[in-house]
């Protein structure tokens, strides 16, 4: 049993930054507690050269366990593009997607994993119709052969339609978010240069963090955070070789979407990472996947599809967020897209094989959860 932990958890593409990330954390471990009879306290968040993170003591069936959960979130660069002009923000969303066509990534979607395609496709196919409708309004005088003057009022009309009907509709469905999504998307494949900076960045506080001894290192990482996670694991055992001193690090991806950036060509510096962190003997790396959530490559190997073949492949773990939710809950949620997307980091209503908050502060072994079931709660034997 683990009776100390270092997580390094890197968030998905939220705008929370790390006090939102652990009061979320504070809500679902208190689930969590309820549903194992068990307890989670959750500490204040310390912020210092480890960067931001903050401390969890667990009891579960006898046995005690401190993690310290430290966050590696990239809300500064959602805030910076969130904060723009909305034009600009269309704009340049746009702009990315026609990078990830130009670039491969579109026609690698749809073979590997259409929903994960038609997910690519939506927030541009949503402002696309709404422009459509604001361009006919414009138009209409043209259209319906009326005097040019009429367009002193179709065209205004037609702007004032999309900019205070279409976005603010779209903010229902998160389009402007996705949208920023595929803009980072695009900076991480290009490593462009507030990415790196972030990285490095992250590499220098964990080094810090990994300082303090433990009985096991467990790097989690959401969604678009996976990206993130393999380069700062893989620029970590760059710079600091020795730093796990005879230590393991087990590596899991919650519905990682890495192979949204390592898809698209000019991602060859996050390919050669994940090439990297593959061969890496002291890195156990599996992943986790469900199927009711399109925002990822559903069976789909990282590895593999970013050109290693050759090397050892990452497990992939399946579970069932119905397992986990109750049947209310579940219906209540189940087509809400981004929702359920987020639920490999949010508390359950029941026991089953995966949860987080159980393998990120639990006393099991983060690596056992490599065999889980979705269907069969993990067994934590009591204390003699």
């Amino acid at each position: 049993m683990i009776h100390s932990r270092i997580v390094l958890h890197f968030p998905g593409f939220e705008p929370l930054d790390a006090e939102a990330h652990r009061r979320r954390y504070q809500r679902s471990a208190a689930q969590t507690s309820s549903v194992w009879q068990a307890r989670f306290d959750v500490g204040a968040l310390s912020v210092d050269g480890a960067g931001a993170h903050f401390p969890v003591d667990a009891e579960v069936a006898g046995w005690t366990t401190r993690s310290g959960i430290h966050v590696f979130d990239h809300n500064a660069l959602i805030t910076a593009m969130r904060s723009e002009p909305v034009w600009m923000q269309v704009a340049k969303g746009f702009k990315a997607g026609f990078d990830v066509v130009r670039q491969g990534g579109a026609w690698g979607y749809f073979r590997h994993a259409w929903r994960f395609g038609l997910f690519f496709l939506f927030p541009f196919l949503f402002l696309a119709a709404g422009l459509a409708l604001g361009v006919n309004i414009a138009a209409i005088p043209s259209v319906l052969n009326l005097s040019p003057w009429w367009s002193f009022l179709t065209v205004p009309a037609g702007v004032l339609v999309f900019r205070y009907g279409v976005i603010p509709f779209s903010n229902r469905y998160h389009v402007l978010h996705l949208l920023a999504d595929w803009r980072l998307a695009v900076a991480i494949a290009e490593d462009r240069p507030e990415v790196s900076s972030l990285i490095e960045r992250a590499v220098d506080q964990a080094v810090e963090a990994l300082r303090q001894p433990s009985d096991e290192i467990l790097v989690t990482s959401h969604s678009m955070g996976a990206n993130f996670a393999i380069s700062v694991i893989a620029r970590l055992l760059e710079k600091a070789p020795d730093i796990l001193k005879g230590r393991r690090i087990v590596f899991v991806a919650l519905g990682g979407a890495a192979l949204q950036c390592s898809l698209l060509s000019e991602a060859t510096l996050l390919r050669r990472r994940i090439g990297a962190l593959a061969r890496q003997p002291d890195v156990d790396w599996f992943d986790i996947q469900c199927l009711t959530d399109p925002i990822h490559l559903y069976k789909c190997n990282t590895v593999a599809l970013s050109g290693h073949a050759d090397a050892p492949q990452p497990k992939l773990v399946f579970i069932r967020f119905k397992h986990a939710m109750s049947t209310e809950r579940y219906e209540k949620n189940r087509r809400d897209f981004l929702r359920m997307h987020r639920q490999y980091v949010l508390g359950p209503d029941q026991p089953s094989g995966f949860d987080f908050t159980l393998m990120t502060a639990g006393p099991l072994p983060a690596k056992s959860f490599e065999a889980l079931q979705s269907t069969r709660a993990p067994v934590i034997d009591p204390r003699s």
